[in-house]
This record gives C-alpha cells, structure tokens and sequence, in this order.
C-alpha cells in the first residue's frame, strides 16, 4: 500500500511540474512575441503599437503615445533601431512577473542586451513594466 501511494505521489508530482514546465514554455513564448511586436513597433515608428505593450504603471507616466515614444527616442533609442534580436535568458517569479534578455544590434552595427521586465495582468495578458540596456563591449551580441 505505502508503495502505491508513493507512485501516485511520484506521478502527481511530475505530472505538476510538467504541467508547471509547459507554462513556463507557453509564458516565454507569448512574452517573447510581444517583446518582438514592440520592438518592430518601435523601430517603424507606430506608436501606438508600441505604447499598446506598455504596463498601466508605464502609461501613468507617459499618457499618450507620442510621450511615450519621446521617452524610448531619448532614453532608449537603440532599441528603436534594434535589429535582428536574439533571445537569451529568461526568468519567471511567483509573483506573477517575467524577465527576459534580448541581444540586439543596432542600426549601426553595435551590439546591446536589454533586459525587459513583463508583468501578468488582471485578464491574464502581459505587459512591458521596464527596459534596461546595456551596450556589449569588446564581444558579439
């Protein structure tokens, strides 16, 4: 008896973390189309596109898209040039957020990582809560 027990333990177990592991995998997925999403928004100049991806507390910051792109422009303009990103590490938390690196070049050449931090919300979706970026001396993105 304690032997059966013990497999169907051992098979609920694994049966959570799988189903734990393939939510990881479809998160990743979905947060990483809309990483992409927003940076092609970015790099065309749709700001509406691009603020569409943004977190609420994003948005009480910059109240309309074009103040949110005057930020990106100032503040973040290689990611509004980046091509050809790579997708690197990335994290889940228990909270309910999502980090994720992207290496990128931009449109002269130079390579950089971000870091975009996501966030579930309310109805499930995700949404950009910041973006930090690094230029990569001396190596290839």
């Amino acid at each position: 008896m304690k032997r059966i027990l013990s497999l169907l333990v051992l098979a609920f177990v694994v049966v959570a973390g799988t189903a734990t592991l393939t939510t990881a995998r479809a998160d990743a997925g979905a947060i990483q189309a809309i990483i992409a999403a927003q940076m092609e928004a970015l790099r065309t100049g749709d700001a509406d596109a691009a603020y569409a991806f943004a977190a609420p507390d994003i948005k009480r910051m910059f109240p309309t898209p074009e103040r949110f792109m005057s930020m990106v422009r100032k503040g973040y303009e290689p990611v509004s040039h980046a091509v050809a990103p790579r997708f690197l590490r990335s994290r889940a938390a228990d909270d309910g957020t999502f980090a994720q690196e992207v290496a990128f070049r931009d449109d002269e050449g130079r390579p950089w990582v971000a870091l975009y931090t996501l966030a579930r919300q309310p109805g499930g979706d995700w949404r950009i809560t910041g973006c930090y970026l690094k230029k990569v001396e001396g190596t290839d993105a």
